[in-house]
């Protein structure tokens, strides 16, 4: 299996680390690390690099936007993620402009935390990456394979019960379809 991708979640709120460390496992890839304000995270950037950041835009002291563009000015190659609570186009505009790689409003259901993280990775741009781990989808494409094998197997062992199931019910429905326009021509002669 490959290298876990480091993800670094900032938020004051300590729920959205949890929730972000509940669905980007190591099973799907991640390690996740959170911290509670920007500068606990640019702390934490020094000491370690990290694949993605995800931050809050409202924090106390210094906010997301601003956490987003000193990221973006040490390491170019590290994509940042926005996610709030307060999702206004100026906001927007701001974090487009600090180049972040998405912008995600709140409630996060794990689904959009999932998207948002898979997005993020894919426009990080390789050539700048210092000896970058292969993308996240090399992970799910083995697991894929491992499916669509027991899938094939599976479909293969229960294809001769699908068509005697066929082969049985045809004649049946042909027999219930002949006797509907039966009765419909004989309600209708009738009339």
């Amino acid at each position: 299996m490959s290298a876990l991708r480091k993800v670094l979640v900032v938020d004051d709120d300590a729920v959205v680390g949890k929730s972000f460390n509940r669905v980007l496992s190591e099973k799907k890839g991640y390690v996740v690390t959170t911290a509670q304000n920007a500068h606990e995270a640019l702390k934490q950037i020094r000491e370690q690099s990290f694949d993605l950041v995800f931050t809050d835009i409202k924090m106390p002291g210094m906010d997301g936007v601003e956490l987003a563009e000193r990221v973006r000015a040490s390491q170019p190659w590290t994509p940042v993620v926005i996610i709030t609570g307060y999702g206004t186009v100026e906001n927007e505009v701001r974090a487009k402009a600090a180049g972040v790689s998405d912008f995600v409003r709140k409630p996060l259901s794990p689904e959009m935390i999932e998207e948002s993280a898979a997005h993020a990775m894919r426009a990080a741009t390789p050539d700048l990456v210092p000896e970058m781990t292969p993308p996240i989808e090399q992970v799910h494409v083995e697991v894929m394979k491992k499916e669509s094998r027991i899938k094939s197997i599976a479909l293969f062992l229960a294809a001769p019960f699908i068509g005697l199931a066929y082969a049985v019910m045809l004649p049946l429905v042909g027999m219930v379809m002949l006797a509907k326009v039966g009765l419909q021509a004989w309600k209708a002669k009738s009339q």
